[in-house]
C-alpha cells in the first residue's frame, strides 16, 4: 500500500474527502517526525511505538574497490510493533 492507497482508505472509513485525509496523514508523519527529532517517543497504544536510537560509528567496506570505509555514526528512526498489531499479522 503506498500514500495514495492509505489516504483514500482513510478517506472512506472516516467519511471524509481524499483532501481532508492526506493533510490528517500529513499532519500525524510531521508530529512524528518532531518529536522523534527532539529524542521523545512516541508511544500509540495496541499500534506501535516509533522511537530514535543511535547506530555507533563503524567500518564497512566498499563494494566495487574492497577498500575500508568510515562510516558516521548517526540516528536512526525504529518502530516497534505493539501486541495487538503483531497478533494480528
Amino acid at each position: 500500500m503506498n500514500k495514495g492507497e492509505l489516504i483514500a482508505k482513510i478517506a472512506e472509513d472516516a467519511g471524509i474527502s481524499k483532501k481532508q485525509a492526506g493533510e490528517a496523514l500529513d499532519s500525524f508523519t510531521e508530529a512524528v517526525a518532531k518529536t522523534l527529532k527532539k529524542g521523545d517517543k512516541v508511544t500509540l497504544v495496541g499500534f506501535g511505538t516509533f522511537s530514535v536510537s543511535k547506530r555507533a560509528a563503524r567500518t564497512g567496506r566498499n563494494p566495487q574497490t574492497g577498500a575500508a570505509i568510515k562510516i558516521k555514526a548517526k540516528k536512526v528512526a525504529r518502530f516497534k510493533a505493539g501486541k495487538e498489531l503483531a497478533g494480528k499479522i
